[in-house]
């Protein structure tokens, strides 16, 4: 198990910035856990112009698939909160695992705690973007 964190730098789109921050902040005086980090996250992002952002960078509604430090690989759409499905492989950036993987690129690696306190590593495979998504961009 490893003991040290991994937070590589990360980068945001400009035009989700905003949305995220609002998101993250949404929570009021007592913020979730998952808020928590998506805030921290969001906060210490590069925020990107939108057609500058490299397409190995995962942001809303992303395709991601990545590994597990438990070897597993997982394929996963990251979504708002109201669009989350996890029988359609949707999961919410406000969640400890899509708070860890928003800005990632392909390749870098994250630690993210569970709810009940434990250290996982994710480590990003590959991305692609939502062809509806590009196009408004």
């Amino acid at each position: 198990m490893r003991t040290h964190n991994l937070r590589p730098q990360i980068s945001i789109a400009q035009s989700e910035h905003p949305q995220l921050l609002a998101l993250a902040a949404g929570g009021g005086g007592s913020l979730s856990q998952a808020a928590e980090s998506l805030l921290t996250e969001v906060e210490r992002a590069k925020v990107v112009p939108d057609k500058k952002l490299p397409a190995d960078i995962v942001r809303m509604h992303s395709r991601v698939q990545y590994r597990t430090d438990r070897d597993e690989s997982v394929d996963v759409t990251l979504v708002y909160p109201v669009e989350a499905d996890i029988s359609q492989g949707k999961i919410s950036v406000l969640t400890p695992i899509g708070a860890a993987l928003i800005g990632l690129r392909t390749g870098q690696s994250m630690t993210w705690e569970t709810r009940d306190g434990r250290k996982n590593v994710l480590t990003v495979l590959s991305v692609i973007q939502n062809a509806d998504e590009a196009a408004e961009a």
